[in-house]
């Protein structure tokens, strides 16, 4: 007897309750235990919510831990919530470099070079979306909404640009807990007034300490009531807007009201970066490399681990050189040439980044006869395989030359046929669609008279 287990989940709110799978079934078999001090039929699990996978025949080697529970052939995975994931990369020795991302393709492309997480972009969003300067025009509403779409389209944690928590104190709590819908597994929110400026441009002012402080504050609040582990980065925009002795003020400030990560953006020097990485010293710090001529320099990740630095941030690489690229073949189109092949992938390449060939395996899973019908089968051994997908046009004429009816309907739909036309219900149709499959649309199958007089012509198109 081959029974499938049946999992029963009792799950209670909280960050540290506790998850219990309870096996209700198994095979005939003794399973494999999932782990030695546990039996086979329960498992507890002292960790937060999260999602449970079902993955047939599949043993999982990733960065990811995982929790896999092994009955007869089938591994159920529960995954490690991506906040999890970044708070172990945080944990870990070296600096971790984090790329942009602007959309879910970018955030694929990142995944598939193998780096551990990424971050959004407010200035690479504000310009992909909407095509305007990271001047404030971006919204609350638009910048979660393209952060789903992202956190979706990839595996690794994504760390959100929260801007200034679009608002007051209130504000950033309804933000911050967006951003843990639309599964981010951190924030980075700023003390800059509204409308923001970008952090290496001009215009940046800042708020007041206490709003500052209390921005940050609210963030660690609005986690906590949602049972979250998001990671909350607090940036300071005040080394450019007031001072530096100002900005590391705000950071030691915003590690005391709880902030897991800290940044201070457009440092002049690398004297000042390492002033702010001897703050805090138990808190991690970020750095952000904006290429192509921001105010901070550009240090290798050797040299940004020697500072002091654990995260850093590229924000322009993707936006910039797809912006480049987008040039250049227009350029090359508009006189009269195709983008050279070395500058763009293959057909095959890039269907292989959006994942058509996964597709077609997984499709296979779930195909049906119906749905194959009009790829297996061939015009000699079924008469209706080159017509599924044409029309079939059925025109009513009344004696009085007055035009009664005039539809179109699949050529496949032959039985409905007669529900709409009780006339044709003794027309062999599907003898006529057989000498008429290879001909070309507008071909006439039917003209003829009813008993009341009526003209019935029916058109292939």
């Amino acid at each position: 007897m081959n029974l499938q287990p049946q999992i029963q989940l009792q799950v209670a709110s909280g960050r540290d309750q506790t998850l219990c799978l309870r096996f209700l079934h198994h095979r005939q078999h003794q399973p494999r235990p999932p782990f030695s001090s546990f039996g086979s039929s329960q498992l507890l699990l002292q960790q937060p919510p999260f999602p449970l996978s079902r993955k047939p025949n599949t043993h999982y080697r990733s960065v990811l831990r995982t929790v896999s529970v092994y009955s007869g052939d089938t591994d159920y995975v529960a995954a490690e919530s991506p906040a999890k994931t970044l708070r172990r990369i945080l944990d870990s020795p070296g600096v971790h470099q984090g790329p942009a991302c602007f959309d879910a393709l970018s955030a694929k492309l990142v995944e598939r070079a193998g780096f551990q997480y990424c971050f959004t972009s407010g200035f690479s969003i504000s310009a992909a979306r909407l095509g305007l300067p990271d001047t404030g025009f971006i919204s609350y509403g638009e910048m979660v909404e393209q952060g789903q779409q992202i956190t979706q389209a990839v595996s690794i944690p994504v760390i959100g640009d929260g801007d200034n928590g679009y608002g007051n104190a209130m504000n950033v709590k309804r933000t911050v807990k967006g951003y843990i819908r639309a599964g981010f597994a951190g924030i980075i929110l700023e003390d800059q007034v509204s409308p923001k400026a970008c952090g290496h441009t001009r215009g940046r002012k800042v708020v007041s300490r206490e709003e500052a402080v209390m921005r940050i504050k609210a963030a660690v609040d609005a986690r906590k009531e949602s049972g979250s582990d998001i990671v909350i980065v607090a940036r300071s925009d005040s080394r450019q807007a007031v001072s530096l002795d100002e900005a590391l003020w705000r950071t030691r400030a915003f590690a005391d009201a709880g902030a897991d990560v800290l940044f201070v953006d457009a440092l002049a020097s690398k004297e000042e970066m390492r002033a702010f990485c001897e703050t805090s010293l138990l808190v991690p710090k970020m750095a952000n490399m904006l290429e192509g001529g921001g105010k901070t320099p550009i240090l290798t990740p050797l040299e940004l681990e020697a500072v002091g630095y654990k995260l850093v941030a590229y924000p322009l690489s993707l936006i910039g050189v797809s912006i480049q690229a987008m040039q250049d073949s227009l350029n090359a189109i508009r006189s009269g040439r195709i983008p050279s092949p070395g500058s763009m992938p293959s057909f095959e390449e890039i269907k292989e980044i959006l994942g058509f060939n996964s597709y077609y395996e997984e499709e296979k899973r779930y195909a049906v006869r119906s749905s194959q019908l009009s790829s297996q089968r061939d015009g000699s051994s079924d008469p209706f395989s080159g017509i599924w997908s044409r029309t079939l046009r059925i025109k009513i004429t009344g004696r009085d030359g007055f035009e009664k009816l005039d539809v179109r309907i699949p050529a496949g739909f032959l039985e409905g046929i007669t529900n709409i036309v009780p006339a044709l219900g003794g027309v062999n149709i599907k003898a006529l669609l057989d000498d008429a499959a290879d001909e070309v649309g507008g071909k006439i199958l039917l003209d003829f008279n009813d008993t009341m007089g009526d003209r019935i012509q029916v058109f292939l198109e």
